[in-house]
């Protein structure tokens, strides 16, 4: 199987997901606007994707996959099943621990992460009476903290199939968390008190439908877990034991990010109402490319890299990362600059309707701009990283990401005080392109990445491909006011519709004229059978 063709698969369900994603924002910021409950929903909801990302989806599939594609290669069926069932059997039981925790120590997590929310900023429409931003965000927190066991068990799922090579049902999963969340906003929000709730509900029934529609993938590659009742027991396998402590530095390496951002978030909660919730709408904009390609590379990447590492094919690791590196070079950097400069569009066209005002437009537009100065570092992170994953070499990225941290936090005491919410962003991009520059020293320096013939020649189609773009997108945002045309929706969609579908038609024909053709991207994966 092509690689290239395996990535437009998962970017396809990918590209549902977050269409359906932004479907879900759109609808968010329609009836909820931007105010002190959304910024109590998104913290709230932060906090078990904190979690997600820390102990399940992040850390376990960086150490579990490279480990389970090891064994899947040079152990016998019957030695991989029962990895797979002693390692289901101890995350289970991990997330169950994790989540009565949680449920009870919700006031001091809330604080932690928005501490800022205790302090009136503004009127909270949407709030109880007796009641204020941070009690909002611990009702809803505990509402949603089993979304961590039910996501986690998802990530454990979706880890497995990756590994088998089943792409299609991990990559479309989001998109029924997202149908919740439509179905939710729109026919049970209107009966609960406050609204805002049932988003949090929204997001329980979601987590349940993601891992039903996991089930049966697992059953056709009999791959199902057996969950055993003794995790202590399951935990001695020597198998689960080289996960374990894989985990551990790759739980800390993943936890650097997230201390990042309860930091952000923290500071957020302290500025202007709303400034949460403006930083969060940004984000999804800039998680759109980001999932699209760096997600679905790096998911794709990570089993051909193992398997191509586990088997001694250091040639096949180099080109796999310089195929990624190009892929993303050309998708990425038209992207930021589509973000740059077309911030306004973007978040007028998606947003600016009922609740969600003029003001809310202009303040998440200069979050999505800073966003996209950093989109290209937040990308090849994604696909570089795992080069030292596949190696089962995860302390490196936790080194990188301790000076990033700090750097991080550094650049934000300088963005803050000037740009505001702005300033966090900009911090967390800048951020994302250090990172994603040590990571690919690290690479060269210790002969896993050798960059391959036609660099040059491709930057320069590169650089002419986004003057191009440039120019046309800079033209034809300006000729037009796009907040006063909240009154012709139509219109307005209409009109960013033809700057995507111009901009893109003149980047790739300048790329055609120089050059540049499809073949030049495709690359035959070894393994993917």
């Amino acid at each position: 199987m092509n690689l290239f063709r395996v990535l437009a698969t998962v970017s396809g369900m990918t590209m549902v997901s977050r269409v359906t994603g932004l479907i879900r924002e759109n609808l968010m910021a329609r009836i909820f606007g931007a105010s002190v409950a959304t910024d109590a929903f998104f913290v709230a909801f932060r906090i078990p994707n904190l979690l997600r990302r820390l102990f399940a989806e992040g850390a376990f599939s960086q150490a579990f996959v490279p480990i389970l594609g090891e064994f899947k290669s040079r152990r016998s069926e019957g030695d991989t099943r029962a990895l797979v069932d002693h390692v289901a059997t101890v995350l289970t039981w991990s997330l169950v621990a994790v989540t009565a925790i949680g449920l009870v120590a919700t006031p001091a997590l809330v604080w932690l992460l928005a501490g800022g929310l205790k302090n009136d900023r503004c009127a909270a429409p949407g709030v109880p009476m007796g009641s204020d931003g941070f009690d909002l965000a611990v009702l809803l927190t505990r509402v949603m903290f089993p979304y961590i066991a039910l996501i986690g068990l998802v990530a454990g799922a979706s880890a497995i199939l990756n590994t088998w090579r089943r792409f299609a049902v991990p990559a479309f999963t989001p998109v029924l968390l997202n149908l919740c969340f439509i179905a939710f906003s729109v026919w049970v929000a209107p009966h609960v008190d406050p609204p805002v709730l049932a988003l949090a509900l929204g997001v329980i029934v979601g987590g349940i439908a993601q891992l039903a529609i996991q089930l049966p993938a697992l059953a056709r590659i009999g791959m199902l877990p057996r969950i055993g009742l003794n995790p202590f027991a399951a935990g001695a396998d020597p198998g689960v034991r080289r996960v374990l402590r894989q985990m551990l530095p790759a739980t800390f390496a993943v936890s650097i990010a997230q201390i990042s951002l309860i930091i952000n978030t923290n500071i957020a909660s302290r500025l202007a109402c709303g400034s949460v919730s403006w930083i969060t709408y940004a984000d999804r904009l800039m998680e759109f490319p980001t999932a699209l390609l760096g997600v679905a590379l790096g998911t794709v990447l990570l089993p051909s890299l193992s398997l191509a590492h586990a088997e001694g094919r250091s040639d096949e690791v180099s080109e796999l990362l310089d195929w990624g590196m190009r892929l993303s070079f050309l998708l990425a950097l038209p992207s930021s600059l589509a973000l740059w400069l077309l911030s306004k569009p973007l978040t007028a066209t998606l947003f600016h309707y009922g609740k969600f005002t003029a003001i809310d437009v202009v303040a998440t537009e200069r979050a999505v701009t800073a966003y996209g100065v950093g989109l290209i570092g937040l990308i090849l992170v994604k696909i570089l990283a795992p080069g030292f994953y596949a190696r089962q070499d995860i302390r490196t990225p936790v080194k990188i990401g301790v000076v990033v941290l700090i750097a991080t936090q550094l650049m934000n005491l300088v963005f803050v005080p000037y740009l505001a919410h702005a300033g966090l962003a900009l911090a967390i991009g800048l951020g994302a392109c250090v990172n994603a520059a040590l990571l690919f020293i690290g690479l060269q320096r210790r002969g896993v990445y050798r960059a391959r013939p036609g660099w040059p020649a491709f930057a320069l189609r590169l650089a002419a491909g986004l003057l191009a773009l440039g120019v046309f997108l800079a033209w034809f945002e300006a000729r037009f006011d796009w907040i006063a045309m909240a009154a012709t929706p139509l219109l307005r969609v209409g009109l960013l519709g033809a700057l995507v579908v111009g901009g893109s038609a003149i980047y790739f024909a300048t790329l055609f004229a120089g050059g540049m053709r499809l073949r030049h991207l495709k690359r035959s994966g070894v393994g993917l059978a």
